[in-house]
């Protein structure tokens, strides 16, 4: 692992996450394209999460069995071409279609990550990884603020062909500067995902990082799917540009990471989890206060940012220290969970937005925080 491939494994996961959350700023304008209820248009964020997590179940595994750098630019530069099918989509249900084969073919960080982790030192592991994921959490932070801006001057469609650019200079990127990886599963593609199952019967740890990521990043997706809801109604009417700059108040999350990462090479993963679910918690009743105040909004999104992205950086720091040789496989079941978790955040937001407004989504983002916080009290019984 040397400074130039450390930063490249960074940079590729956040130009390549930030596909899945171009959408979210732009949801009100969507609907109001294609004439589409809110709940309808939260279809499309829902949908590009759920095909990321197919990806990760499917695409994800293969970094044991195939050679990464080759893997690696094949799915990237697939997905600068789903960019650029989601940006010229002349309906609502081809631009969800577009969204769901975008999620699947972005599993570019999700191989990165593992890479990164299998060219670390054990005892510099979970600094590498909170490095990496600093820059997958900045992606996915500036992914919005970009989005905003960029449908606020040259309408929606324009932020998927500029990505689509971006996604296509980092595969070659990729390509030239990563090293070549060795296989580690030979027994072929059927065997490779039975291992999936046996991997969570015989790993407790992994179990139970799956259940809390999955927790946190739900409450993450409900706030962010409605918050551009919020934003531009009546209360705030402000338009996409403004909920895009939401994005940069969030990288308190990201600069985190690394400081994260650092505490669970030294101390205990589990108690930053724990750490992470309470400061989520107290974001979300703070986000419950604030539907007339930007200033209570700004706080619950630094509090739930450093929280969801503390807690996440330590599960997969668990997650990574079990077994070398499965790590793209743990991966995927981590991150298959961590994104359905997700996809039902983004699902019940846009529901609850419909029907009882943002009192609503706090209740569900506060929720799945909720059952979170019970698994991990139970487990520690154990």
């Amino acid at each position: 692992m040397n400074r130039l491939t450390l930063w490249i494994l960074a940079i590729g996961c956040g130009v390549s996450v930030a596909n899945l959350y171009y959408i979210q700023p732009l949801l009100a304008m969507v609907a109001a394209q294609f004439h589409v209820s809110p709940g309808t248009t939260g279809i499309a964020a829902t949908l590009t999460q759920v095909g990321y997590a197919i990806g990760m179940l499917t695409i994800v595994p293969l970094g044991d069995m195939l050679e990464r750098r080759s893997l690696v630019t094949l799915v990237t530069f697939t997905s600068a071409v789903m960019l650029f099918v989601v940006g010229v989509s002349p309906s609502f249900g081809l631009l969800a279609v577009g969204s769901l084969a975008l999620g699947v073919s972005t599993a570019t960080p999700q191989l990165l990550v593992p890479f990164a982790a299998t060219l670390a030192a054990p005892e510099q592991r979970g600094r590498v990884v909170g490095f990496v994921m600093s820059g997958l959490l900045i992606g996915i932070l500036l992914a919005r603020t970009a989005s905003g801006m960029m449908a606020a001057h040259f309408g929606w469609r324009s932020i998927y062909f500029v990505a689509a650019a971006m996604v296509t200079v980092l595969a070659i990127t990729l390509r030239l500067v990563l090293p070549k990886s060795r296989p580690t599963h030979t027994e072929g593609y059927g065997p490779l995902l039975k291992s999936l199952g046996r991997l969570v019967v015989e790993e407790p740890v992994l179990r139970q990082s799956a259940l809390f990521g999955a927790c946190l990043f739900a409450s993450f997706s409900a706030f962010w799917t409605s918050l551009s809801f919020l934003l531009a109604g009546p209360t705030f009417h402000m338009g996409p540009e403004v909920v895009g700059r939401f994005g940069l108040i969030g990288a308190a999350g990201a600069l985190a990471a690394p400081l994260v990462g650092r505490f669970t090479d030294r101390g205990s993963p589990r108690t930053a989890v724990l750490a992470g679910f309470v400061l989520a918690l107290i974001s979300f009743l703070i986000f419950g206060l604030s539907a007339a105040s930007v200033f209570g909004l700004i706080v619950g999104v630094v509090l739930m940012d450093v929280g969801v992205q503390g807690g996440h950086i330590s599960n997969q720091s668990r997650v990574f220290a079990l077994r070398p040789e499965f790590r793209s496989r743990m991966n995927t079941i981590y991150m298959t969970s961590y994104f359905v978790g997700g996809s039902l955040g983004s699902a019940l937001s846009a529901q609850a937005w419909t029907r009882s407004g943002w009192a609503g989504v706090c209740m569900v983002g506060s929720g799945f925080l909720t059952v979170g916080l019970l698994g991990f009290m139970l487990t520690r019984r154990r």
